[in-house]
């Protein structure tokens, strides 16, 4: 049985990150016309996710909130967090081949660190863009890519309009100083581990500092 892992939201600020797996026959999931969830739109990829939940062997979806990600990076990296929680879900997929959108840079030793967190050896095919090469991980990311956005409309109800979420994105950038102005604290959902959070909190201190 063939499965495919990939995430979504590895590098924004605000949200979690979500990693999903899927099984499922790759001549199902071409005619599907499963591709990178990157590639589709929105309705798209709400449609293609639930064809997939219909069609698929098996699925697994593990949400890495921000707070756990924070906890995380106090001990690991970015990737050494990856190939836990890629471990995670090939453990409960069980798959004896699997496809991955590698996080590292060298992609064979993404998989061996992968395969030395298993209790099992199945044959791990560790790609960068993984997503538009493989339908099972093209799967996989439309699966988390979904959930994400899922989550992310919650948070955006309960915090307000933030943006993407990501560090370069001007809107969250204004939108964290405003709640923090506002709050004097950064607002729930933030990954305070990320250096655009630190460096948001050290120059509004050392404002507060100034006109104190």
């Amino acid at each position: 049985m063939a499965c495919g892992v990939d995430e979504a939201g590895r590098g924004p600020v605000i949200g979690p990150m979500v990693v999903a797996g899927v099984c499922a026959s790759r001549e199902v999931l071409e005619n599907l016309g499963v591709r990178d969830s990157k590639k589709l739109s929105p309705k798209r990829r709400e449609f293609l996710a639930g064809e997939i939940k219909k069609i698929a062997d098996s699925i697994a979806i593990r949400v890495v909130e921000p707070e756990e990600i924070d906890e995380m990076r106090e001990r690991m990296t970015i990737n050494e967090m990856e190939v836990r929680i890629f471990a995670e879900i090939i453990s409960k997929l069980g798959g004896e081949v699997i496809y991955l959108d590698a996080a590292d840079v060298n992609e064979e030793r993404f998989a061996d660190k992968i395969i030395a967190n298993l209790s099992y050896s199945p044959r791990i095919i560790s790609k960068h863009k993984a997503d538009d090469i493989y339908p099972e991980v093209s799967a996989a990311s439309i699966i988390a890519k979904v959930e994400r956005d899922k989550i992310i409309r919650r948070i955006a109800e309960e915090i307000g309009d933030f943006g993407s979420g990501y560090p370069a994105d001007e809107r969250t950038k204004e939108f964290l100083k405003s709640y923090y102005e506002k709050h004097g604290e950064l607002p729930p959902h933030v990954r305070r581990s990320w250096k655009s959070a630190k460096r948001l909190l050290r120059s509004e201190k050392q404002r507060s500092l100034d006109s104190f």
